[in-house]
């Protein structure tokens, strides 16, 4: 039986590459707490490990891109 839903599926380089752009770009030096529900933060870690990333890198880079107007809907003209 294999488990291939949480391979990683990006290439060894590009994850590389990702991680170190994420040493570059975040000085982090503010910590915050927050709540999520246990599915949401669930659905959070599959989707980490598929990245091949640790979960707060990717939690990190959601806020960071949400922040600087970087997600989808921002793109697409909807703001709130």
């Amino acid at each position: 039986m294999s488990i291939d839903f949480l391979k990683p599926i990006l290439s060894e380089k590009r994850r590389t590459l990702i991680q170190q752009s994420a040493k570059n770009t975040f000085k982090k030096d503010k910590r915050i707490n927050i709540r999520l529900t246990s599915n949401d933060l669930t659905n959070i870690q599959i989707k980490a490990v598929k990245e091949g990333l640790p979960c707060q890198t990717l939690i990190s880079s959601i806020i960071h891109k949400y922040a600087n107007g970087e997600l989808g809907f921002y793109n697409k003209g909807i703001r709130g």
